[in-house]
Formats: C-alpha cells, sequence, structure tokens
C-alpha cells in the first residue's frame, strides 16, 4: 500500500474516531439513568450514535465487499478456488438440508413452542443447526490432523 493512501485512510479512521468520541462525550455528559428516563432525550443524544455507527458499520461492509470482488477478478487463480469453496459449502449445505427434520419444535413437556410449528421455517432452522455441526466436525478433523503433524515434527 503507498504512503498517500495509507495516510488519507489513516485521517478516515481518526476521523470517524473523533465522531464517535464526541457521541461518547454527549452520553456521558447526560448520564444513563437521565437517557433511560426520557425519551425524548435518548432520541436526540443516542439515536444519532446508533445511527452513525449503522453507517460506518453498512460502509465498512460495502467497502470489504468491493474490494473483495475487485481483488477477485484481478486474480483469477484465487477466484477459482473461491468458486470451488463456495461450490464446496454448497454441497455441505445441501447435504445438511437433506438430512434435515421440519417437525414442529417441541418443549420437553412435548408440547409445540411458541412459532415452532412444522414447515419450512423450522426445516431451515434444523439445517442451520446440521450446517454448523457438519462445518465445526470438519473444523475439528483439521485441527487434530494439524495437532497430530505437529507433533510428528
Amino acid at each position: 500500500m503507498n504512503k498517500k493512501f495509507s495516510k488519507i485512510l489513516t485521517l478516515v479512521a481518526g476521523l470517524i474516531g473523533l465522531i464517535a468520541f464526541y457521541f461518547f462525550i454527549r452520553i456521558v455528559m447526560v448520564g444513563d439513568d437521565i437517557i433511560e428516563t426520557d425519551a425524548e432525550l435518548q432520541a436526540s443524544i443516542v439515536s444519532p450514535f446508533i445511527n452513525f455507527a449503522k453507517f460506518v458499520l453498512i460502509a465498512t461492509g460495502l467497502i470489504a465487499v468491493v474490494f473483495s470482488i475487485l481483488n477477485l477478478v484481478k486474480h483469477p487463480q484465487v477466484l477459482k478456488r473461491t468458486l470451488l469453496g463456495i461450490a464446496a459449502l454448497a454441497v455441505i449445505l445441501i447435504i445438511a438440508y437433506s438430512v434435515s427434520s421440519d417437525a414442529a419444535v417441541l418443549d420437553v413437556s412435548g408440547r409445540v413452542l411458541e412459532d415452532g410449528e412444522a414447515g419450512s421455517v423450522s426445516k431451515w432452522v434444523s439445517t442451520g443447526i446440521n450446517f454448523s455441526a457438519i462445518l465445526g466436525v470438519i473444523g475439528l478433523g483439521f485441527f487434530v490432523v494439524d495437532f497430530v503433524k505437529g507433533l510428528a515434527k
């Protein structure tokens, strides 16, 4: 990264930090107790801080996605590996979906939980849990293999 770009990024990060510090000082000066009891004051002090945080989060996410896509376009080998990784995740997702249950979610006494009816939502929740479990097992397997290789050296 060249020096000029690095300097600009440092200035932007400093500006974001100063704005956030300004909002923080405003909140501290008023105090937590008053903010909790006065909804109008809360809207005038806390809401701008929350909106600023949302803006910074969205901007950061967009910048990360744009630069990631640009990097993938510039390097076809990386794009190929990324697409293979996405395909592998899609296969794991299909496996997780196929083994997932769409039954109603029950509590300990066997009653259906609120919003736990059988159907597609229940199936996708079960898919997410199974998908996470499969990825966790794969990750643990790679960790154990790496650990054993480290012990062998």
